[in-house]
């Protein structure tokens, strides 16, 4: 018995504008009293005491999420470190995979562009190894996105 495994990566792109200044957007990523509020898909919540954020190159950008499934309290952390760093335009950040991603690497680029009062940010993450891992994380980020409008409201 043999079993296959693909060498396939897939890379998430979005795309999402919110109706606030490009600054705002930025902080929202960058504030911690910010990111416990919209961070994470619905039913997730992103703890403020387990969120620690370093703004600058090498630092820690780490949020974890926290859920009950079946009765039993989860965790998903996201430990990453910010590889490039210029507000209010680019957050890079590269985190550690794990098992259920099927990557050992993910990295995270998020482009903010300044729509004159409004913002579109680019968000490119992976490679993720299966398609299935890839479109839960769209499906997460959308959901996160729309809180953040709320926020940002």
């Amino acid at each position: 018995m043999s079993t296959e495994q693909s060498t396939e990566q897939h890379i998430l792109t979005m795309t999402r504008e919110f109706d606030a200044p490009r600054e705002l957007v930025f902080e929202a990523w960058m504030d911690p009293d910010q990111l416990t509020k919209w961070f994470g898909p619905v039913e997730v919540e992103a703890p403020r005491d387990k969120i620690i954020v370093e703004p600058r190159v090498g630092g820690i950008w780490q949020v974890v999420m926290t859920w009950t499934e079946d009765g039993e309290a989860k965790e998903g952390p996201i430990e990453a470190v910010i590889t490039a760093l210029e507000p209010p335009a680019l957050l890079v950040a590269t985190a550690k995979g794990g098992p259920e991603s099927g990557s050992e690497v993910l990295e995270m680029r998020l482009e903010f562009e300044d729509l004159g009062g409004r913002t579109r940010l680019h968000l490119t993450q992976g490679p993720f190894d299966t398609t299935e891992w890839m479109e839960m994380t769209r499906e997460g980020w959308g959901t996160s996105f729309t809180k953040l409008d709320g926020v940002l409201a």
